[in-house]
């Protein structure tokens, strides 16, 4: 029988698990990939706040200066505050977790690193949709709803969950997967 089930003579076993891959990173052979990992994310987040906050405030600061200006007419541009906030928080998680480290600046800092939960790394559309979820999820459940993290071995969050994200600890990541490679060799 082949792997696909559909006959053939590869003398291969039935596969009756649908293709779906195991995940990639388990916490009870590599604890290391997720020691500390809730605190750090905790500081990551206040780090990429900063990050997103700081050209929000020179925005508005700019529109207030160009309001004294204008004696008033450019105070009409507050409005746009709000939608350029949005749009530049979902931008900066896109590429950011999208980007060839797959993790936002304050990641960077804290060595963690997202990626999906077969172990390939993130891309575009699911890091702004992860940013979107997780606002959604703590504006909806209270964040309350991170004390998910605590009760699970891959300390994942619900919207990592939604998502089949893990985050893991940068440089353990990779020391295992350079040792790994040089062990099959």
């Amino acid at each position: 029988m082949s792997e696909s089930g559909f006959g053939g003579g590869s003398g291969a076993a039935w596969r009756n698990d649908a293709g779906i891959q195991p995940h990639a990173f388990d916490p009870a052979i590599q604890p290391e990939l997720f020691r500390g990992v809730l605190l750090r994310r905790s500081v990551a987040f206040i780090i990429d706040l900063l990050v997103l906050a700081i050209p929000v405030m020179l925005a508005v600061i700019f529109i207030a200066v160009f309001g004294l200006v204008t004696l008033g007419l450019g105070w009409a541009l507050f409005w746009l505050v709000s939608p350029a906030s949005v749009i530049w928080a979902l931008v900066y998680y896109g590429t950011s977790l999208g980007g060839p480290h797959s993790a936002t600046l304050g990641m960077r800092a804290m060595d963690l690193e997202m990626r999906t939960w077969y172990g390939a790394p993130s891309y575009f559309l699911l890091g702004a949709t992860h940013a979107v979820v997780f606002w959604i999820s703590i504006s909806v459940l209270t964040p309350l709803v991170l004390l998910v993290g605590l009760f699970n071995s891959r300390k994942r969050l619900l919207h990592d969950f939604l998502l089949g994200t893990v985050i893991v600890n940068r440089s353990v990541r990779a020391y295992a997967s350079a040792s790994a490679a040089v062990q099959k060799y």
